[in-house]
């Protein structure tokens, strides 16, 4: 087998043909009786050692077309580019033999030549959430159109993870990053690294103040606003609020968009209506006491869906009618919001606009554009459905 790995150059061995003839003499075979199935039984050996050494085979190169076509590698190159010093007839027969051998460009190298490759990495902190599916639905739709390759890796809310991944970023020799901080990301050292390697960042929705980058971000403060205005106006007097970490600028500012609403019309806010709870298994641990204590809530507006519809799960256990009784507001829009019942009233987030905007400053940047602006807020809007009245 090894003398006809040698021998055989497996560039020139077209795999259909081969593998076909095999077949067909494998079961010519079989039909003799007696040895034929010994030979049979060798030969479908000999097959699968060649079906390895096929499928194992290195992708060829630049080089390889060169050899094969008694041609420069110089005017291989120039050929697959259709430059027009090279003949007509030269490009046409380079090209069908690399369709036909399945020759791809070495990507890595042509990053190497240029010092600058052509890959932006993202990091998403759940690829599960809703939210941070369309935002990368709308960097993908981006980086098709402008023909960049994105790398996407999920820190699944671990800073540890986030810093894995920034480094490999490194190692990929990436362009640029769009990011969007783990929950518990409170040091950015491993970001100020790809500043210091001259690699652009562009943070969205979770975003880093420490540091001098770009930032997408819904209008968080406005649609927090607009929601508990709402419930305030269809007669809710006691309004529970349920954010996430406090350090991260996205309840910070929903946070306020609350309190300043809630100020607006005069509505007394104690520390024990502002509840550190952002998904929806510890909104229904923590809701029934509240709602079975005597100054229970009559309404709650919560950091995303997920936390919501744990809110509407928890007024159910405990025989409480939404939205008669109890109001419930979300923030993000996504399925979760239209598959609950009653259906979420809650705020539309625009992923996908956060996406192509993160994109659009990056390459802005990456193209030395430094005239346009580096900071987009994507507003949001109220989305009234059956969980308030």
């Amino acid at each position: 087998m090894q003398s006809f790995a040698q021998t055989y150059n497996p560039i020139c061995i077209n795999r259909k043909v081969l593998l076909d003839a095999f077949r067909y003499f494998c079961s010519r075979i079989n039909k003799k009786p007696g040895y034929g199935l010994r030979i049979s039984s060798y030969f479908y050996y000999l097959w699968l050692k060649i079906e390895i050494i096929l499928m194992n085979k290195p992708q060829i190169t630049i080089k390889d077309i060169a050899r094969a076509l008694n041609v420069s590698p110089s005017t291989v190159s120039r050929a697959l580019k259709d430059n027009p010093d090279i003949s007509r007839e030269t490009r046409d027969l380079i090209h069908a033999y690399a369709r036909e051998h399945n020759y791809k460009p070495n990507v890595l190298a042509v990053n190497l030549r240029s010092s600058r490759s052509n890959t932006i990495g993202v990091i998403v902190p759940q690829l599960v959430h809703h939210f941070f599916s369309c935002v990368l639905s709308g960097i993908e739709t981006a980086a098709a159109k402008a023909g960049y390759n994105i790398i996407v890796a999920q820190s699944n809310e671990s800073y540890e993870q986030e810093v894995k991944i920034v480094h490999s970023f490194l190692a990929s020799r990436v362009c640029g990053v769009i990011a969007s901080l783990a929950k518990n990301t409170e040091q950015y050292d491993h970001y100020q690294e790809l500043l210091n390697n001259d690699i652009p960042i562009v943070f969205y929705d979770r975003i880093c103040t420490e540091l001098k980058t770009e930032r997408v971000v819904v209008d968080d403060y406005a649609g927090s606003f607009a929601a508990v205005e709402y419930m305030i106006q269809t007669g809710c007097k006691r309004i529970f609020f349920y954010g996430a970490s406090p350090h991260l600028e996205i309840t910070k500012n929903r946070r306020n968009g609350y309190l300043d609403a809630m100020k607006k019309y005069k509505v007394p806010v104690d520390d024990s209506m502002i509840k550190l709870c952002d998904n929806r298994e510890r909104a229904i641990a923590i809701t029934p006491d509240l709602l079975e204590s005597d100054n229970r809530p009559d309404g709650f507006f919560a950091i995303n869906d997920e936390t919501a519809a744990g809110i509407l799960y928890a007024c159910k256990l405990v025989g409480l009618k939404v939205p008669d009784e109890v109001s419930i507001c979300g923030f993000t829009d996504g399925a979760i919001a239209q598959s609950t019942d009653p259906k979420l009233t809650t705020v539309e987030q625009h992923g996908e606009e956060v996406g192509k905007s993160a994109f659009g400053i990056l390459t802005d940047k990456l193209n030395g554009h430094e005239g346009k602006s580096t900071n987009k807020i994507v507003r949001t809007n109220l989305v009234v459905r059956g969980t308030t009245k």
